[in-house]
């Protein structure tokens, strides 16, 4: 069953990041980002009043939220911080690339994970999930063929770097939700760590972009702006379900959170009508290739 809420996720994810590419379009990214948490909040902000005045009335459901620790609390306040310097760079990124391109890209992720799972974890790559490693290197090398046509040299942009900036630092939430998952029940973890991110965010806005705002990008509504929240928090709900079986892989979930590329690489082809499209479903068949090896080698 918590395969199938990870597909969910995956499914929800993929919405999410079209939503979230619409409105970075042309649009400065701190204050987008800060809107995001803030809608998150919103959202939680009736279940956590529940949580502090009438905590029986969520008791035992799948809403609960037991009290925690302040060593706990410390927990949540990493995990906040693990998770915006990848959502940062991710922006960024997602707002100068092509979603048909950054998505991909964000997909090889699992890649890392599952390396880390190897490490920290002490699971082991099979001859299958080797095979879907190696497929997967080699379409981000093609990827990066398909993203030269369009001038995007990955060896020397900028937002290539933050894309991946950003994969190394979700490889790392991934491997620490894991071990969080241990300590911290899924609905506090979710719940929590969206306040403290919009601490963190709501400093950031002051400091670098508020001053500077008339020298940058400016900022603009978007009615695609809550769409980011309410997509990544349905998204975010069934993968932290799905995490909080006992028997479920951290490698395997990530693996099928990344296939939400095939939703975001969809919409976005039809909505963004980007170019060399050909090519690339080529390479994001490769990267499917890869993952499905993977996945099968993780039965």
């Amino acid at each position: 069953m918590w395969v199938l809420f990870a597909f969910i996720s995956a499914a929800l994810l993929g919405v999410y990041d079209v939503f979230k590419k619409i409105s970075l379009n042309k649009n400065a990214v701190i204050p987008v980002l800060f809107l995001n948490v803030v809608f998150c909040c919103v959202i939680f902000l009736p279940l956590l009043i529940i949580s502090f005045v009438a905590p029986n009335w969520i008791a035992n459901t799948i809403f609960e939220m037991p009290p925690i620790s302040s060593a706990q609390h410390a927990l949540l306040i990493l995990k906040a911080a693990i998770v915006l310097s990848s959502w940062i760079s991710a922006y960024f990124a997602l707002k100068h690339l092509p979603i048909t391109i950054a998505s991909p890209i964000k997909a090889t992720q699992p890649i890392l994970t599952l390396i880390g799972a190897l490490l920290i974890f002490g699971e082991r790559l099979n001859l299958y999930q080797w095979l879907g490693v190696l497929v997967a290197i080699v379409s981000f090398f093609l990827l990066s063929q398909s993203g030269k046509k369009e001038g995007i040299h990955f060896a020397h942009n900028k937002w290539i770097f933050l894309m991946v900036i950003s994969i190394i630092m979700g490889t790392v939430s991934g491997l620490y939700d894991k071990f969080i998952m241990t300590q911290i029940d899924r609905m506090n973890v979710q719940v929590w760590y969206n306040y403290y991110q919009l601490a963190m965010m709501a400093i950031i806005l002051l400091v670098f972009w508020f001053p500077k705002r008339k020298q940058t990008t400016p900022f603009h509504w978007n009615n695609a702006i809550p769409m980011i929240a309410v997509f990544l928090v349905a998204a975010d709900f069934f993968y932290y379900f799905a995490l909080s079986n006992n028997s479920a892989m951290i490698s395997i979930v990530s693996l099928v959170r990344r296939s939400s590329v095939v939703v975001s690489f969809s919409l976005g082809a039809l909505y963004f009508k980007e170019r060399n499209l050909k090519a690339k479903a080529i390479d994001l068949f490769l990267v499917l290739i890869g993952m499905l090896l993977i996945f099968m080698g993780s039965k």
